[in-house]
């Protein structure tokens, strides 16, 4: 199908926008991919640690018979509930590696917090940053140099940019990411966000929300909203990084191991589909791959959060996207899904629906996709239109079939291009006075996709709680809170933040956020302007914002504005950070260690990267 006007017009400016970096790095990753094998190349004391821990028979395929070495990157820890099956998996993936005349050795782990937990707690204010450490430590994983194909193993928000960052600076290797899936549905995320509210407003006591949240995040497995971590699913089958349709089965499934030893299988070229060689990520993520990546995210409404994250990840691959990209691809790719937080089905449901080999293969078949690039498979983007099935025992070969995802099989969860949800994407860019934002409309009432209300200035998200608390909110507002950015305080998600601005809302007031923080996939139904850049401690213009200006914010428009004359608003003094926020944000728990991050931080837009 040929690219539609947009996505090929988007697709030309990242390329000649990116024409020089892109070929500074495909010229890097060449001159490490022609290179004799590791056990030939290095010296023999090296070869002789690196294969020191290893059965004999690894070390003979390593050094005598020069079979094929995988590194395993895992992000396996059990307090991450998504992440507690990879426990297993490198067993699992040696044993296939045997089974194929191959090796593989876990070259590394890598940090992986969970948000769920740190949320409104200091540690969310290493939660963007860590994304950066993940991307560090899978470069000193990777940088032992013996391998020829990688395995990367993380599901959750920060972890699978990090471990996508981390292995686009090892370009030359082939690279496939093996996911968990998310676990089996709960209490309905719709339920679990009433009685959140009704907490907030005192009616439920914390064992009731105990209770609660116990029934909905319950087992092993990816939490079942469509935040961050899903979304990450999706992307990366939209980027044909996984094996096809590997993303939401889930951890119990007998599938699971079946569709683990494929991914062995791939990233050696000996996949069961045909033979065909996996190509280094490098060079399959193209401007094209990014394009198909942003296409899929807006198609199901997928988490703010990757516009940041994917900014960071292009340019990991000498790729520079920004907001006009998204917003531009916005207007012409439509909504196809309605899972929560923009509706009320889980990722299990829109699984069961056609999942993302649904998605995929409405975008392609439109040309809201590029269906000429380079997957990890050999039938190219179109086997991920696909979902697997299985029979027989996991172990054995030629279990695992594919058969086409379409139709859907709910077209309350996912629908045809034909007939959207919306004929435009879940997310819109916001310019004006008060600098660059977005906001997600696909999750926002109709009626509440504009707000003009005087403003509430707040320098923490606890100010804000607190004046909730004592009823000083009950009216239309605008709430803004500032100094929330990644040089400010590593720029936490502001979460908590959703009960009590749906509370507001529930009763009929018109509210909105307005913030440089971040609010992640899972933000709620209140019209939230996030990401605000330049952040308020960059200067930016949220530190002007003073109690009872009234602040428009238009999501149809796409304009966030102080609605103040030009020369008053020009003359405006600038606030500066408090010291007591920012003696209260930055010190304690290991905050400290991350100061040069949050010094040398891009912007939001820029992928608030800490390393260009």
């Amino acid at each position: 199908m040929t690219p539609h006007p947009i996505v090929r017009d988007v697709t030309r400016r990242i390329r000649e926008r990116s024409a020089p970096t892109r070929a500074a790095y495909l010229e890097q990753i060449d001159a490490y991919g022609h290179r004799d094998s590791g056990s030939d190349r290095m010296g023999c004391a090296n070869v002789a640690h690196a294969v020191a821990g290893v059965p004999s028979n690894d070390k003979l395929r390593i050094v005598a018979e020069r079979a094929p070495n995988i590194g395993i990157v895992t992000a396996y820890n059990d307090m991450l509930s998504a992440h507690q099956p990879y426990q297993g998996y490198p067993d699992i993936i040696k044993h296939e590696a045997r089974r194929l005349g191959a090796t593989a050795q876990v070259a590394g782990g890598v940090p992986a917090m969970c948000d769920g937990v740190t949320q409104g707690t200091p540690g969310m204010e290493l939660s963007l940053f860590s994304r950066d450490v993940i991307a560090m430590g899978t470069a000193i994983a990777l940088t032992h140099d013996m391998f020829d194909a990688a395995l990367m193993l993380g599901v959750c928000d920060k972890i699978v940019p990090g471990l996508l960052i981390g292995a686009l600076h090892f370009g030359h290797l082939p690279t496939v990411f093996v996911p968990a899936g998310p676990m089996p549905s709960g209490l309905s995320n719709s339920d679990k966000a009433k009685v959140r509210e009704q907490a907030a407003q005192g009616l439920v006591g914390r064992e009731g929300l105990m209770q609660a949240e116990m029934a909905a995040y319950h087992s092993p497995g990816t939490c079942t909203f469509y935040g961050t971590a899903n979304s990450n699913q999706m992307l990366l089958e939209a980027m044909g990084l996984h094996v096809p349709g590997t993303a939401f089965i889930q951890p119990g499934d007998s599938m699971r191991e079946a569709l683990t030893r494929e991914a062995v299988r791939t990233v050696l070229g000996k996949a069961s589909t045909q033979a065909f060689s996996c190509p280094p990520i490098g060079k399959m993520i193209d401007e094209r791959a990014i394009v198909n990546a942003m296409a899929a995210l807006l198609a199901t409404g997928g988490s703010t959060n990757h516009l940041i994250h994917w900014v960071a990840v292009a340019r990991a691959a000498g790729i520079v996207i920004d907001w006009n990209d998204f917003s531009e691809l916005s207007d012409v790719v439509p909504l196809l899904t309605r899972v929560y937080p923009n509706g009320s089905a889980d990722v299990n449901a829109f699984q069961d629906a056609g999942g993302p080999g649904y998605v995929i293969g409405e975008l392609v078949g439109a040309g809201l996709m590029h269906g000429d690039v380079l997957t990890v498979r050999a039938g190219g983007i179109a086997e991920f239109a696909n979902v697997p099935t299985m029979q027989g025992e996991p172990s054995a070969e030629g279990v695992l079939h594919w058969e086409p995802a379409a139709p859907s099989k709910n077209e309350a969860v996912a629908r045809p291009v034909s007939a959207p949800f919306s004929a435009t994407g879940g997310l819109k860019l916001l310019k004006g006075n008060l600098g660059r934002s977005v906001i997600k409309v696909s999750s926002v009432p109709d009626d509440r996709h504009i707000i003009e209300a005087p403003a509430r200035v707040f320098d923490s998200q606890a100010a804000l709680q607190k004046a909730f608390t004592a009823g000083e909110l009950d009216r239309d507002v605008v709430c803004v809170v500032r100094w929330q950015g990644p040089q400010a305080n590593g720029m936490p998600e502001l979460h908590k933040l959703t009960p009590p601005l749906s509370v507001l809302q529930g009763k009929g007031f018109r509210v909105a956020l307005v913030t440089d923080g971040r609010m992640s996939g899972a933000s709620g139904k209140v019209p939230a302007a996030i990401h605000v850049s330049p952040e308020a401690a960059a200067g930016g213009p949220l530190a002007k914002v003073r109690d009872g200006d009234v602040i428009r914010l238009d999501g149809v428009a796409g304009t966030l504005q102080v609605l103040l004359p030009d020369d008053e608003w020009a003359q405006r003094e600038t606030a500066t950070m408090p010291d007591e926020q920012r003696e209260a944000d930055g010190r304690g728990l290991g905050r400290e260690l991350f100061a040069g991050m949050r010094r040398n931080a891009l912007t939001a837009e820029e992928g608030a990267c800490s390393w260009l």
